[in-house]
């Protein structure tokens, strides 16, 4: 049985929707990739800075509060000064984080699947990766990648030629970090 590793890349980060103070509406939010660090006497604030699509007007996603700077992994606090772009990343692609600011809605971003395609009656042992806990549906993964209708999708699911490990409903689940699927013929 071949074995076939594919990567989900996301191309942007995702927009947000919240209420802008400035528009006095819902609107989108995108990440700068900028922290905002801010020392309060003995303790430091970190936030993640977020602009409105519409009028630019900021908003800061709250990442620590009142927090000892001896209690930061010290490649973190440098990062959040340096304005790290993995760091960024990895806050604003955490929907747990964006969820506990209070926003409304997370646009999926844009992605690409990296990895070799393959015919779908091949016996392959598929591994789907994504670094992220970014919900996407495994259904779009496949149907994507493997050019496919969601009639094809479905007629492999019926008759068995396309398996999850551990078995799940392949209509409905969603990538977490990782999924393997077992294709046959």
């Amino acid at each position: 049985m071949k074995k076939i590793t594919w990567q989900v890349q996301y191309l942007f980060l995702p927009r947000v929707s919240r209420h802008c103070k400035k528009c006095g509406k819902t609107t989108k939010f995108s990440c700068s990739e900028k922290f905002r660090v801010n020392a309060q006497r003995r303790t430091l604030d970190v936030w993640l800075i977020y602009h409105c699509v519409d009028c630019n007007t900021t908003w800061n996603a709250r990442i620590y509060s009142h927090i000892s700077p001896q209690s930061f992994n010290p490649e973190e606090l440098e990062g959040f000064h340096g304005n790290s772009h993995s760091l960024a990343e990895e806050y604003a692609m955490d929907t747990g984080f964006l969820s506990k600011n209070g926003v409304d809605e997370i646009e999926a971003p844009p992605y690409s699947i990296m990895g070799e395609e393959f015919l779908p009656g091949e016996n392959v042992e598929l591994t789907i990766k994504s670094k992220y806990l970014f919900p996407i549906k495994v259904s779009a993964l496949i149907r994507k990648k493997l050019h496919l209708s969601q009639a094809a999708y479905l007629q492999m699911i019926e008759n068995g030629t396309i398996k999850s490990i551990p078995e799940q409903d392949l209509r409905k689940c969603k990538l977490k970090n990782t999924i393997t699927l077992i294709f046959s013929k």
